[in-house]
């Protein structure tokens, strides 16, 4: 009877499997990504005095955002991933009408811009992390 060491099917290693196990789907980072607080300059130039405003970010799986921007709670948004970018889009209101933003992500930085509908003006700014 041949020995059962003869038998044993060869040894390969583990280790890639136990990456693919761990390794974050692209949904994760791009919440990770996004996820947090954002501090948004809202100078019309750069030489003005600092004006900021805060920009908190939750986003699930599906892309889905929660949070608030400029102390108003996003009433609808997403985020999304295409063309080595990614991005978010949301709306808010003050009471008075409604603001569409949007922002993509920029060597770590948001850069974005937001439409003030019934104002008629649209402001570019950037944000960082804090």
């Amino acid at each position: 009877m041949a020995r059962l060491s003869a038998f044993r099917a060869p040894r390969r290693s583990l280790a890639p499997l136990a990456l693919l196990l761990v390794a974050a789907t692209p949904a994760e980072e791009r919440a990770a990504a996004l996820s947090g607080t954002w501090t948004v300059d809202l100078r019309v130039d750069l030489a003005d005095e600092p004006y900021s405003q805060p920009m908190i970010l939750t986003v699930a799986a599906d892309g889905v955002i929660t949070g608030s921007f400029y102390n108003s709670d996003i009433l609808a948004g997403r985020a999304g991933t295409a063309q080595g970018r990614t991005c978010v889009a949301f709306r808010t209101t003050d009471g008075q009408g409604l603001y569409h933003t949007s922002a993509c992500l920029v060597d770590g930085r948001m850069v974005g811009q937001t439409w003030a509908e019934g104002r008629k003006f649209v402001l570019p700014w950037t944000a960082t992390r804090g």
